[in-house]
């Protein structure tokens, strides 16, 4: 499958803002593709959280136009075995460490080609043991973005380390999920999807389990519930939410990533 790079390129790190970091990826890639535009996602990725980046990706890349490159660098192998690729799937291309950062999109979209990046010749000249971000990916996708084809970046490889994936276990009267991502708001983001609901079948009652709180309706809005009060929600990327409307349902269930949330039929 051939997919054109369409000149933009984003990035997503878990630098922080308050280093130099960040602008220097941007001045590597500037000084190689002047004419691309670079999108910030999030530079506020946890530090080393692979998992927290895999899903944070999933929820942004399909918004971005065909052929955008995806620069993901939460790399807490850097200067070790691991590899670094570029994956190009149906709608994307994706330049990042080959860490479990794709297992989420890889879900979603066919990996149709991914290279191992072994051509120093697009890196730059001198690589650090600790910012590879500066030194292989972001030139990496400066030159991606110029219509440099895959096959001269390195050789093709045949599989991709994928992270083990939390699956809800669904039964005839309950559905035992867990929270797999806790947004800026405190958001309890669940891996129950809409359409599981949807297939599960709630119309004669049920109850959420999130911690000490037991949620018996869906919303549509927050405001549906009063000003720190718990609720249950499908957020913007598709999945359970528990929320505190005003509040943070992480601080007042005192859940974290990894704790359970039960549905049961009543």
């Amino acid at each position: 499958m051939h997919l054109d790079p369409c000149g933009v390129i984003t990035l997503m790190t878990d630098f922080g803002t308050s280093d130099h970091f960040v602008g220097v990826m941007k001045g590597v890639i500037l000084n190689i593709n002047p004419q691309v535009r670079i999108v910030d996602i999030t530079h506020a990725v946890p530090p080393q959280d692979v998992h927290g980046a895999a899903f944070l990706v999933n929820s942004a890349y399909r918004y971005f136009p065909a052929g955008t490159i995806h620069v993901v660098v939460v790399d807490p192998g850097v200067g070790g075995r691991r590899r670094a690729i570029i994956c190009q799937t149906d709608t994307a291309y994706f330049v990042c460490p080959d860490n479990g950062i794709l297992s989420y999109v890889l879900g979603n979209d066919t990996a149709h080609r991914v290279v191992a990046l072994g051509n120093a010749d697009y890196w730059l000249s001198e690589v650090s043991n600790t910012f590879h971000g500066r030194d292989i990916f972001a030139p990496v996708a400066a030159h991606l973005s110029l219509g440099i084809s895959l096959s001269q970046f390195g050789d093709t490889v045949n599989n991709v380390v994928r992270l083990p994936i939390q699956i809800p276990q669904v039964t005839e009267t309950a559905i035992v999920g867990s929270v797999i991502w806790i947004d800026h708001f405190g958001n309890l983001i669940t891996n129950i999807r809409s359409g599981m609901l949807a297939s599960f079948g709630m119309n004669n009652g049920y109850v959420i389990r999130a911690g000490m709180a037991e949620i018996c309706q869906l919303n549509s809005a927050y405001a549906e519930s009063e000003n720190g009060e718990c609720l249950a929600i499908i957020g913007s990327s598709g999945y359970l939410e528990i929320s505190v409307n005003q509040g943070s349902a992480a601080q007042v269930l005192g859940l974290k990533r990894n704790d359970t949330i039960e549905i049961h039929k009543i």
